[in-house]
């Protein structure tokens, strides 16, 4: 497995990041299709065998249930200090108020949720899942190295955001002497490009780690186009990203055409086109089927082409910005 350092940090990763929002009991939180806790193992061991070291969850994945079943395997399965756990900070976690977002009181509460539901005695990373609106930025970034420096968290970094959002607070964090984020979890993959305006490039100059999440598409990019599964069929969020009717539908075809003529599965072709741009770090994947892991760690050997890219790349038309709620 091929490593790197996550952004100017000196922490190692693996090339790829196992994305843990498949892994959680079936009727816990939003997300029906869900893998229960003994379908969901054999993946993460997988994983660890080869040689996948990052793993990617948060406190409102199945309502806490994907923390865990993840920090079940990772103690069954592997030592804490070989793996680099991930989890994130934002979202509903209960009715009424303080129950989500980043305030102080929220951070401080949830932390301490994810820890105990982990099983571990800090996280390596620990994100923002998305902006808070209503609570200043300083408040969140004081409550933030707080949770660094007592211990429970080794970084911080963030999600889905607008530019001048991310370089606010590393400003704020900067001015006060407090920890700067050191990675940006953003949406990237080849039918949805928007990040390559401002968030990519702000980071690459600021030394920031990138380790997109849905480098697939949730999978359209792996099938054609009107073929359904239990997860499209059921993931509301899903639904609100594409536009397979239009200019999706093309870059889609190219992403076929181009598998076809290698001969590889059309996951290879798409994760290789973001493995291969710049900055990026570690893509997080999701495995929920047979051949979903192999077919990830094989696009760490593809190199595309100048041509091959351009083909992809063709038929993107600009999107609206999503992604951010």
């Amino acid at each position: 497995m091929k490593t790197a350092r996550l952004g100017s940090t000196g922490l190692e990763v693996s090339r790829l990041c196992l994305g843990c929002m498949t892994y959680g009991e079936p009727g816990r939180g939003m997300h029906e299709w869900t893998l229960p806790e003994e379908q969901s193992r054999p993946f993460i061991k997988q994983a660890l065998e080869l040689g996948i070291n990052f793993f990617d969850t948060a406190n409102v994945y199945s309502a806490g249930s994907s923390e865990e079943i993840v920090g079940r395997a990772l103690r069954d399965f592997a030592k804490r200090d070989e793996v680099v756990i991930a989890t994130k900070v934002f979202s509903p976690m209960r009715p009424g108020p303080n129950g989500m977002g980043l305030s102080r009181k929220a951070i401080m509460h949830e932390i301490d949720a994810s820890l105990t539901r982990l099983g571990t005695d800090y996280v390596d990373l620990y994100q923002t899942h998305r902006w808070d609106p209503h609570t200043p930025i300083e408040e969140t970034m004081e409550a933030l190295h707080d949770v660094v420096k007592a211990g429970k968290a080794r970084y911080i970094g963030a999600s889905s955001m607008y530019a001048w959002q991310f370089a606010k607070a590393q400003h704020v964090a900067e001015r006060n002497g407090w920890t700067r984020f050191v990675s940006m979890q953003n949406y990237v993959n080849l039918l949805y490009r928007e990040e390559e305006r401002e968030m990519i490039p702000l980071c690459l100059d600021q030394g920031v780690g990138l380790i997109p999440w849905s480098p697939m598409a949730r999978g359209r990019l792996t099938r054609p186009v009107g073929e359904e599964t239990e997860r499209t069929r059921t993931d509301q969020f899903g639904a609100t990203l594409y536009d397979l009717e239009g200019a999706d539908r093309g870059v889609i075809e190219a992403v076929a055409a181009v598998a076809a003529a290698r001969g590889v599965p059309r996951a290879q072709i798409a994760l290789a086109w973001v493995l291969q741009k710049k900055g990026l770090t570690a893509p997080i994947i999701g495995a929920s089927k047979p051949g979903h892991l192999e077919d990830a760690v094989a696009a760490l050997d593809i190199e595309l082409s100048a041509e091959e890219i351009a083909q992809l790349e063709a038929p993107y038309v600009p999107h609206a910005v999503i992604g951010h709620s």
